[in-house]
């Protein structure tokens, strides 16, 4: 008679058997809510509504008295179309074109400067860095009266050793100069600590490295400081442009967007539409004009950082 061995069958556990996805209960997600209520609701109420409502106020004709009547998108056409849409955008250009290279170089010298032991490196550091967090009134109406063409210093500077005397924001060849020069200078800081803590995160092995293979101090910050400090150049060349195209506070308090409209950006007809002439519907479909352009650059640098981005 054959006896025939079976293996017994290993028993599930009861756990096993009864395991079934976790369904969080209501209450965590309730906790959640009233944990994000804090932040939410700012958000909502002055970022997100406000947005909203532009879009819908972009569609009629206003004057933030009168009834609104709703025009569709003959906002969008009359701007488009408009000579002076286009004069608002190309001075906003060529503020942008002339503000980021002066900050970014400005900064990456502070930074490679500051970023040595030298003695008060902390109390320079934060010296360089306190234009960041003053006010932009107080920043414009210095660097207004330091660029005063009859009496202020940077001209008698000029005239002391012989040198031509602009007539700075009373000019309209000088005055988004003029802007530049105050914007550049109290956003070095900022660009400054990027850069700093970019450097700061470069491995000292490699330059160490390079030492001994004979690099000069030119070829190792060719070589391997620019190309590893690129993560950082994206952040401040992303965050500048969209800062850039956002100008006002500046234009506002020296200038006017003046003399004559030569320093006149869209930020700043966007206010003198809504308040000036009593055109919120223009000038709402002004600001999503102006939001399309800074969505558009910033998709193309993210799509384009891959190729001269590079993460250590």
């Amino acid at each position: 008679m054959t006896v025939v061995q079976t293996r017994p069958v290993a028993a599930t556990p009861p756990a096993a058997r009864r395991a079934k996805p976790r369904r969080r209960p209501w209450r965590h997600y309730g906790w959640v809510l009233f944990f994000l209520l804090p932040s939410a609701v700012p958000l909502v109420l002055f970022t997100i509504a406000p947005m909203v409502s532009s879009v819908w106020v972009s569609l009629h004709e206003w004057n933030l008295i009168s009834p609104m009547r709703f025009v569709g998108v003959d906002n969008y056409v009359s701007l488009l179309t408009d000579p002076a849409t286009g004069k608002v955008f190309l001075h906003t250009l060529l503020y942008v074109a002339g503000y980021l290279p002066l900050v970014y170089v400005g900064g990456l010298g502070l930074a490679l400067a500051l970023n040595r032991k030298l003695p008060g490196r902390a109390f320079l550091r934060a010296t360089y860095f306190l234009p960041v967090v003053t006010s932009w009134v107080v920043v414009a109406l210095v660097w207004k009266w330091l660029l005063n063409p009859s009496n202020g210093l940077v001209n008698k500077i000029l005239g002391f050793f012989g040198l031509g005397q602009p007539g700075w924001w009373t000019d309209p060849d000088w005055a988004l100069v003029s802007v530049i020069l105050a914007s550049a200078w109290k956003d070095l800081g900022f660009v400054m600590v990027i850069l700093l803590a970019g450097l700061q995160a470069i491995p000292k092995d490699l330059l160490e490295a390079a030492v001994v293979d004979g690099a000069s101090a030119w070829q190792r910050f060719w070589r391997i400081t620019l190309p590893l400090l690129t993560p950082s150049t994206f952040f401040v060349v992303v965050i500048s442009l969209i800062n850039g195209f956002q100008v006002f506070d500046q234009v506002y308090v020296m200038t006017g967007g003046g003399p004559g409209g030569a320093s006149q950006v869209v930020v700043g007809q966007i206010y003198d539409l809504t308040f000036r002439y009593g055109r919120a519907g223009e000038a709402s479909a002004l600001s999503w004009l102006l939001f399309a352009v800074i969505l558009v650059i910033t998709v193309v640098q993210i799509r384009g950082q891959r190729r001269w981005v590079h993460y250590a």
